[in-house]
């Protein structure tokens, strides 16, 4: 062979394998041992934070399916009188629509079937169908101008996962798990559970992507938890295999794997060995976390007659203070069925009964355990509805199409002002008036207000530097308190 080109391949070599070699000795510099306790808990951040946070977790509320701002958030008076009058055009101003009204020959103006009222100090004008909201009111950080550029789901809940409306990208949780590491070696950094509306509806898909690491390592993706007996899937011995022996055999498992590793230096290797070692640490965690059985009565009667079946949002929400408790980073609750194309008046309502109590009952049971200083919670979907109606409208029942220029979302708890509205939307809520708020601005201030530089959280892949946020986004600093 020549002796140029086995020059070449000895330096190739080196350099391939000395700089995959450093990803492990970086992390494990930075999450070494030594930063766990013998309980599994750890020092506020394993990793160090741009600066000082105010959060040290967040329990994300996600309202799969984009619920309709007319009915809980956005109060519009005015369209009382606008009943079944068509949409004016210099409202509507060209903007784009979903192939499901795109061919409606008139855009008739929907009210709210529902009456808003104003609650607490503060005076947040929250509709009657969230009456358990309303008494967290003062509590709350409403911001009514959100918006997106995706107007169907997917792209939307995509975009407001991973900053991009085409997948393959982390997730918010995998980057903030990539960023901070855990507070608890016995379970993951990032979890999410899903649940399915009570009543009747058609709930979208959700894709697994959504909690994805994307071309992170994979160790940083979420870990679902289901009901049942095993909360996480082939968690649980065979029958027959003791832990003792599972220990042993994972033992055999590292020592090959690790060959394999020295040998083609692939960070897939070193994640598998990282997976395994998480799985036999949750196999002793995961049972007595995800045991309600030791809650009291009082807790059950706070989140509402649905947290006594499992897998519904109410018992997710308190599986959600429970990891909150043992210092879990990123908290997701999915609950679909949002997506009220028709039939929205009682569409909604069965929503609320499903979520109202338990989000409200959430935010309480964090601020009475000390809990709530130092946890982020947001509530909210991926874009907004119409304020016309899709298909047939009578003065009881209408539908609403996706509507991605302006819609609401609540925020409460660490580093957030309390008991204000941010941003606002003309009469109609179809466009924003003052402060928009991109899901990139949101997903800035989320981090920032976990002590990280949204600019400075950055993975190179193919090349480029990568981060949640794009290249776009900005704190919402009128909402930090």
């Amino acid at each position: 062979m020549n002796q140029n080109l086995m020059r070449s391949i000895a330096r190739r070599q080196f350099v391939v394998g000395s700089s995959v070699a450093a990803g492990p000795a970086a992390l494990a510099s930075l999450l070494s041992a030594d930063d766990f306790r013998a309980d599994g808990s750890a020092s506020m951040n394993a990793r160090m934070a741009h600066h000082l946070p105010r959060a040290r977790r967040v329990i994300w509320l996600t309202q799969a399916g984009a619920p309709s701002q007319l009915e809980l958030f956005d109060d519009k008076p005015m369209l009382r009188e606008q009943f079944d009058k068509d949409l004016p055009e210099s409202v509507r101003r060209g903007q784009r629509l979903t192939g499901m009204t795109s061919g409606q020959a008139r855009f008739p103006v929907a009210p709210s079937a529902y009456r808003f009222r104003q609650h607490g100090d503060s005076g947040i004008s929250l509709s009657e169908i969230l009456p358990h909201t309303a008494r967290i009111a003062d509590r709350l950080c409403v911001i009514r101008s959100l918006h997106t550029e995706a107007i169907n789901h997917d792209p939307a809940m995509t975009l407001l996962q991973t900053g991009h409306q085409i997948a393959g990208r982390p997730s918010a949780g995998a980057w903030l798990s990539y960023g901070l590491g855990s507070e608890n070696s016995n379970l993951p950094a990032f979890v999410v559970m899903i649940s399915r509306p009570s009543g009747p509806t058609n709930a979208q898909p959700l894709h697994e992507r959504m909690w994805g690491s994307g071309f992170l390592p994979p160790r940083y993706q979420g870990v679902r938890f289901s009901p049942g007996k095993d909360p996480v899937l082939f968690l649980s011995n065979p029958a027959g295999i003791t832990t003792a022996r599972r220990r042993a055999m994972l033992d055999d498992l590292a020592a090959l794997n690790q060959l394999k590793y020295q040998d083609t230096r692939d960070p897939e290797t070193q994640a598998r060995i990282d997976q395994y070692e998480m799985a036999f640490r949750m196999q002793s965690s995961v049972p007595e976390l995800a045991d309600l059985s030791g809650e009291s009565a009082s807790v059950f009667e706070q989140y509402g007659p649905e947290s006594v079946k499992p897998g519904t949002f109410a018992a997710n929400c308190i599986l959600a203070r429970r990891l909150a408790e043992r210092g879990v980073r990123f908290i997701q609750l999915y609950h679909r069925g949002w997506d009220q194309h028709g039939s929205l008046p009682s569409g909604i309502r069965s929503q609320c009964y499903d979520t109202d109590q338990p989000s409200a009952a959430l935010v309480e049971d964090l601020q009475s355990r000390g809990l709530l200083d130092d946890t982020l919670v947001v509530w909210g979907g991926e874009f907004g509805r119409t304020v016309y109606s899709q298909g047939k409208l009578t003065s009881s029942d209408y539908g609403r199409d996706h509507h991605p220029a302006c819609f609401s979302m609540w925020m409460a708890g660490a580093g957030v002002r309390s008991g204000m509205v941010y941003g606002e939307t003309d009469d109609y809520s179809y466009n924003i008036v003052r402060d928009p708020v991109h899901i990139h601005d949101l997903n800035a201030t989320v981090l920032h207000l976990l002590g990280i530089d949204h600019k400075r959280l950055t993975f190179r892949h193919q090349g480029r530097d990568f981060r949640l946020t794009d290249i776009h986004g900005e704190v919402i600093q009128a909402v930090l308190a």
